[in-house]
């Protein structure tokens, strides 16, 4: 994500120009906004599948995990494969698997098939894992260590855009009339009238998930050309001699992964839930409600790329993130879920349609998480070498926090409540917190 002109990865390295980081920043960036659309999505498709379906809460929060465990499963593969390739084809190879992905949607949403989605989901991202594996370590690398955070920040911002729209997109084309499918409507019907109407719910999906993965393909045949340089002794004649394991001896790496694993859960339940939350609470336009907590992502990275590292470091961006998730994580759990202030406060001049307070404070932990991501990857990568893409394998194993996390908060909320389950966040923060204080600094176990 940015421009400076230092690679201290495996020994000395070639100083690239301004030129060729701008050009490779553009594609990672076009990179970020595709993972973006297909990430963001989730949001949207979980209440959509979760009525089309048939399912409750806990059902329906299968979808992140079908998702997200695909990067532990295959984060080590990914890396494999890098080693093989290099980071240009990796991406390449990426794409082309989560084209895959998408045409697999196709006959789950012929079937209504729930278990078929989540195949179509599990694959899709474990091409987006080859592509998360290439491109974090890659756009780390391309400049300045302590730079590195803006670089993300810049990156982040086209992922979170996407993160914006998509929502807005889905709920246009897919969700226009779904008072006709509400719980009330479906429950007065006979059973086959029922399961008539849920499945032409879900056919909808075959026209989006078709022209994204016909999109796919071709991005990945644009990047299989395009003039983007290879880091330096990053491919496999550079790792001769590295345990995938060896990477356990870096501290900082260890619990920066730990740390990812909860922020990703954490961002993922501010994302993915608030709209079956919004729900719950019979907020009328639900279905968007993802592209509240994407625009104050985005805020939040506008934020990272101006004062970054001007006037924050990395390490405070962190602190910083860690705190307001926390005090943000508070106003969820004892929020009003009635009154609408906060939203009309914050949101009101723009014309925004006003939620709760406490689907706002939900929606506003998209601005404590923005620079978590952006802070962890460079402070966990310091000074790894020849191991970096084993490292960033680790780190994308993380994101696992998005599989299993949403699934807990899921159980929770069937049990005890939709707002109390969000308990679950405060831990997760205090643990960030730990890595901004304390966790990153730690450069031996001893």
């Amino acid at each position: 994500m940015h421009k400076e002109q230092t690679l201290e990865m495996a020994g000395a390295q070639a100083v690239p120009g301004a030129g060729s980081v701008a050009v490779a920043m553009t594609f990672i960036g076009l990179m970020f906004f595709i993972l973006g659309c297909a990430t963001w999505l989730n949001g949207s498709l979980i209440p959509f599948l979760k009525i089309a379906c048939d399912l409750n809460n806990f059902q329906s929060l299968w979808v992140t995990f079908a998702f997200y465990i695909a990067y532990t499963l295959m984060a080590l593969p990914s890396a494999a494969v890098l080693r093989r390739t290099g980071y240009r084809a990796g991406m390449s190879i990426g794409l082309a698997v989560m084209a895959f992905g998408a045409v697999l949607f196709i006959p789950a949403a012929r079937a209504a098939s729930y278990p078929l989605f989540l195949l179509a989901l599990f694959t899709l991202a474990s091409g987006m894992t080859l592509m998360q594996t290439a491109i974090n370590p890659y756009i780390v690398c391309i400049g300045a260590r302590e730079s590195a955070a803006t670089r993300i920040s810049i990156m982040g911002l086209f992922n979170k855009t996407a993160g914006v729209l998509v929502p807005l997109a889905f709920s246009g084309m897919m969700l226009s009339d779904f008072g006709s499918y509400s719980d009330a409507t479906l429950a007065a019907m006979s059973a086959p009238d029922a399961a008539l109407l849920r499945s032409q719910l879900a056919q909808r999906l075959v026209l989006p998930y078709g022209l994204m993965a016909v999109g796919l393909l071709a991005m990945a045949v644009i990047v299989r050309l395009a003039p983007l340089r290879e880091i330096p002794g990053q491919q496999a004649s550079g790792d001769e001699g590295t345990s995938r394991w060896g990477v356990l001896q870096f501290p900082q790496l260890v619990l920066g992964a730990l740390a990812l694993f909860v922020y990703v859960g954490v961002e993922v339940i501010a994302g993915d839930t608030i709209g079956l939350y919004g729900h719950s609470l019979h907020v009328e336009k639900f279905g968007i409600l993802t592209s509240y907590t994407m625009g104050f992502m985005v805020a939040g990275y506008i934020v990272g790329i101006v004062a970054i590292p001007r006037w924050l470091s990395q390490k405070q961006a962190l602190l910083l993130s860690a705190v307001s998730g926390i005090a943000f994580s508070f106003g969820v759990i004892q929020g009003s879920a009635t009154g609408s202030g906060l939203s009309q406060a914050l949101l009101g001049v723009f014309g925004v349609p006003a939620v709760p307070d406490t689907v706002m404070f939900l929606a506003m932990l998209g601005f404590a998480n923005a620079l978590v991501w952006p802070a962890i990857w460079p402070l966990a990568l310091e000074g790894l070498g020849r191991y970096t893409a084993s490292g960033s394998a680790l780190l994308i194993m993380g994101i696992a926090g998005g599989a299993l996390l949403p699934m807990l908060y899921g159980h929770l909320s069937d049990v005890s409540g939709s707002q109390a389950a969000y308990w679950l966040l405060l831990p997760c923060y205090a643990l960030i917190l730990f890595y901004a204080v304390k966790g990153h600094k730690m450069t031996s176990w001893r």
